[in-house]
């Protein structure tokens, strides 16, 4: 029995002795986004959610969509990589579900792509909604076959190592915003927008009086209007010195 418990021990302990210095960390699982939720959401473009959460979750600008033609619309996985590195990509694609968007952050690597159409095809297989990433990607023609939306900083031919270290799951900054898992990632031709999962029901709510205000400013600037709504009122609190 004293055997078996040495044993037991010692197992433990080199087990922990292997965590401590493991190359990657993977979070298991996390609560996705509820199905109504995101179908409420999509009524809207990135822009339109941009102004509901109030601008706080928009990436940079020059992350921008290079592959696929409909909107993205998923629930973050983020991953955080090595610069030069895609192991943690890959092995997001260990606990990815079907409609998770995988969230790469690279400390804005620009040396070489982090992906191409080798793992965008396991993702497409996967049921990834898309990815975004604040490095480059590659295998463009091959990503664009896919049809699943790519965001990333541009394109490099040359490909990334497989060493690690890296983090699947847990909070990444990317474009200038925290992620976490489970959050609300949403792009199309605009950027992308990040929304956080705890203010999605907050956000959803107050999308019914913004698409309502959005179709009367439209339809009022196609009737031939040249001025916005309360122009004057506008001017007025901002002040104007008028020079003859």
């Amino acid at each position: 029995m004293a055997e078996a418990a040495d044993a037991a021990g010692a197992a433990g302990a080199a087990g922990a002795a292997g965590a401590v210095g493991a190359t990657l960390t993977i979070v298991r699982d996390w609560p996705r986004v509820d199905p109504a939720v995101l179908a409420a959401l999509s009524r809207a473009c990135a822009g339109q959610l941009s102004d509901a959460s109030g601008g706080a979750g928009a990436l940079d600008g020059d992350i921008r969509r290079l592959a696929g033609t409909v909107r993205l619309l998923g629930s973050a996985l983020p991953v955080h990589t090595a610069p030069g590195d895609n192991l943690a990509p890959y092995a997001a694609l260990t606990v990815l579900r079907p409609g998770d968007v995988l969230v790469v952050a690279s400390e804005d690597h620009r040396g070489c792509a982090l992906m191409g159409d080798h793992i965008g095809r396991l993702l497409h297989n996967a049921g990834a909604a898309g990815i975004v990433t604040d490095g480059r990607v590659r295998d463009l023609e091959g990503l664009r076959e896919l049809g699943m939306p790519v965001f990333a900083r541009g394109v490099s031919p040359r490909a990334p190592t497989k060493q690690g270290p890296g983090t699947v799951g847990l909070p990444v900054t990317l474009g200038g915003v925290l992620v976490h898992a489970g959050d609300v990632v949403v792009g199309d031709e605009d950027g992308v927008v990040v929304l956080p999962r705890a203010a999605l029901h907050e956000i959803a709510g107050r999308l019914d009086a913004l698409l309502e205000r959005e179709a009367a400013t439209d339809a009022r600037a196609r009737a031939g209007a040249t001025t916005p709504p309360e122009f004057e009122a506008m001017l007025k609190r901002a002040g104007v010195s008028w020079v003859e």
